[in-house]
């Protein structure tokens, strides 16, 4: 059967002048044949989802480890939300929905076991050999860990997601090259010595609605995971105003509602009043700045998708409680604790003898490596692995391990 390419219209509705294109993207590292059915960035997100990275994300904590029970969000179901987020907002600014659905299902791909807590016990081993960024792990990932195709390595992704992945959070270096946040780390710096990803300038606008649909996610489920596990309460709730005036609104129009319902409708309105906060502030600085291209975006020397002072205050007071009431709440220190002593021990067990990585591709060489190059292969080992893979292979290799629960 033959079909019409040119009247598939590959679901592309009308886009802004300055959304990025899909049909004339600053291509791959390595060159290929268009799809007849799809565009690059569809493509792009494609690739990312039948990844193994991907797939891992299930069995990756969020907050809560997966042992506490099965309703807690894992690093998957938050990329999901983030993704489903990021089109909604790419979509109303008109956009191209499958780059910013891209980048945000891409963007966690680099976390270690146990979230943040894997990521900084793994941060602190390698701190002699340049030490650990998840961001740049997700891009070793998508350009040289994951080994799928035939003629390269990684999932050779457009320009303009490789540069949402890198940049979405905003430039990585001033005019003058100095890094924004610190040092760049090196494996950013050593992708972008062959394929420029521009990192002193903003990223896509496609890229900054992932980015801040990031924090709409988090700020939004962390609270809901929270008042499951018992470490939030409505009252202090009441301590953010914009969540106090939230609740006495379900409140008044559903008296008695019981408290699963009452926390859902909470959420809901949280994630909307977010939603259209930052739609409206993009609008206004579309309006002010008055972008004709993808690359006036990039040049804006502002961030376009993000909250008013007002939203942005509320952001902020909702991340102090989540801090406070959650993350430092002392039953979660302790799993921490525990967490960071197992990537630890393993680290130094991979270093002390490489062939326990089994299922590593370059086992054979890593034992006569340089010591700098040895662990950054643990590193990219240690960080691939899942909550429970991480915890079965220490107990594998110990006699005692930190129990998690």
């Amino acid at each position: 059967m033959t079909f019409d390419k040119n009247a598939l219209g590959f679901g592309y509705g009308e886009h802004a002048p300055f959304a990025s294109n899909p049909w004339a993207t600053r291509g791959r590292l390595y060159p290929e044949a268009t799809s007849a059915t799809r565009s690059d960035f569809q493509r792009d997100r494609d690739r990312i989802v039948h990844t193994t990275a991907f797939r891992r994300l299930k069995h990756k904590t969020q907050v809560f480890i997966a042992a506490d029970g099965d309703h807690y969000r894992t690093r998957l179901t938050h990329t999901i939300e983030v993704a489903q987020i990021a089109r909604a907002l790419a979509r109303a600014l008109k956009l191209d929905e499958d780059l910013a659905e891209g980048v945000a299902l891409v963007h966690d791909f680099g976390h270690t076991p146990f979230g943040h807590t894997g990521e900084d016990a793994l941060h602190e081993m390698l701190k002699p050999y340049g030490g650990f960024d998840h961001n740049a792990q997700s891009l070793r990932i998508v350009t040289k860990l994951e080994r799928r195709y035939a003629e390269f390595d990684g999932l050779n992704l457009t320009w303009e997601s490789l540069e949402g992945l890198v940049k979405h959070n905003g430039p990585l270096l001033t005019a003058d090259g100095q890094g924004t946040h610190g040092p760049v780390p090196q494996p950013i710096l050593d992708y972008c010595a062959v394929h420029d990803l521009e990192l002193a300038s903003f990223a896509s606008l496609e890229a900054q609605v992932a980015a801040i649909a990031d924090d709409i996610a988090y700020n939004t489920h962390d609270i809901d995971d929270g008042l499951r596990a018992g470490y939030l309460t409505f009252e202090m709730l009441e301590d953010v105003p914009f969540l106090a005036a939230l609740m006495r609104e379900v409140h008044d129009r559903y008296p008695g509602l019981e408290s699963s319902r009452f926390t859902h409708e909470i959420m809901r309105r949280q994630i909307t009043a977010m939603v259209e906060d930052v739609i409206g502030v993009a609008q206004e600085r579309i309006a002010a700045i008055r972008p004709q291209s993808a690359a006036d975006v990039r040049q804006a020397g502002t961030v376009i998708a993000t909250f008013s002072g007002e939203m942005g205050e509320t952001d902020k007071q909702i991340k102090r409680l989540l801090m406070t009431r959650i993350y430092r709440h002392p039953e979660v220190m302790r799993v921490r604790e525990n967490a960071a002593s197992i990537v630890s021990d393993l680290y130094q067990a991979f270093m002390d003898d490489p062939s326990l990585m089994r299922e590593h591709y370059w086992i054979d060489q890593i034992a006569g490596m340089a010591e700098p190059a040895r662990a950054r292969h643990v590193g990219d080992y240690l960080a691939g692995m899942t909550d429970t893979f991480a915890i079965s292979v220490h107990k594998r290799l110990f006699d005692h391990t930190p129990d998690l629960r």
